[in-house]
């Protein structure tokens, strides 16, 4: 439902485009791969990046859903779809985290592909299954000691900002959660409110609809001040953790080598669409921030992402799986 009113739709529903550009490119329909389920976060938001390109480059953008391995089979399809710029990847920051959490993956995330754009971040937020007693994340830190093997955290998938902000929650409460990875946010979402796991870290976009349906209990959320959309949520630092902040970032890839012409052109229509006031209303009416840099300021950001990421995971001695 809220992927609908943040779309309009879905991708074959996308507003009908004007006529083709004259010459140049693009000359033909151009495919989105997004290497995840349909009802997450990064599907939602990459759906909203391809009517953008859509709109403002005048051309259908198909989306299609190939998810496997963690994000692999996505990504490694638009690797080998060749650099022409007709088969872009819609992602998360995961993407560029996956060398790091996976062994074998076939590609290099950050060489191999260059970012068109980032187009908006949006806070994580801690949610348990309603059928545990506790209501603060004291009283849950205090039981999954007493009692670790009745405690799992479910993620979307290894590398995800949801994935981090657990190793992280581990770190800091001298927890040992186990983590168990899920083929999206939804199947994983879904195992939490049924009680098969009980704790999750997800973004706002998908874990608030399900707090306040009460399918869920939201215990806190990785931004420095509350959000307005559910003021009653603590943050992370009022419940005891302080500093404790993490975002999942969206965005836009090509395969490297794509003209750099081509390059600039979804750029500055993304940065363009994501602009419009229409857009930032709705994205901040779900906790979205919208994202407006450069190509080369994304690629500064990923290195720094990238670091910071690392660190966390070299300092709670995570071994690629």
């Amino acid at each position: 439902m809220h992927r609908r009113h943040l779309l309009g739709g879905t991708a074959g529903a996308l507003l009908a485009a004007p006529a083709l550009a004259q010459g140049g490119f693009p000359a033909r329909n151009i495919r989105m791969v997004v290497p995840y389920p349909p009802g997450g976060a990064t599907d939602a938001m990459s759906r909203l990046a391809a009517q953008k390109i859509q709109e403002k480059l005048g051309v259908t953008v198909v989306v299609e859903n190939r998810s496997g391995a963690n994000g692999q089979v996505g990504s490694q399809a638009v690797l080998q779809a060749g650099a022409d710029g007709y088969t872009i990847l819609g992602s998360a920051s995961i993407h560029v985290m996956a060398r790091s959490v996976m062994r074998n993956v076939p590609y290099d995330p950050v060489a191999d592909f260059v970012p068109l754009a980032r187009t908006a971040r949006g806070p994580l937020v801690l949610v348990m299954s309603p059928q545990r007693p506790q209501r603060a994340i004291p009283e849950v830190v205090a039981a999954a000691k007493a009692e670790p093997a009745r405690w799992t955290f479910a993620t979307s998938s290894l590398g995800s900002a949801g994935h981090l902000g657990t190793i992280e929650f581990n770190r800091v409460t001298g927890s040992n959660i186990e983590i168990v990875g899920y083929r999206g946010t939804a199947p994983a979402l879904t195992d939490v409110a049924a009680g098969n796991a009980q704790l999750m870290f997800d973004p706002v976009l998908a874990t608030l609809p399900m707090v306040r349906g009460g399918q869920l209990r939201g215990l806190g959320i990785a931004t420095a001040t509350r959000t307005p959309l559910a003021p009653d949520l603590p943050t992370m630092a009022e419940a005891g953790l302080p500093g404790f902040e993490f975002y999942s970032w969206y965005g836009v890839w090509a395969p490297r080598g794509v003209p750099a012409e081509i390059v600039a052109r979804y750029n500055a229509a993304l940065v363009e669409g994501l602009r419009e006031p229409a857009v930032v209303e709705r994205l901040t009416g779900l906790g979205f921030e919208p994202v407006a840099e450069s190509v080369a300021e994304v690629e500064r950001f990923i290195q720094g992402d990238v670091a910071r990421n690392v660190e966390l995971l070299r300092i709670a001695n995570f071994q690629p799986e």
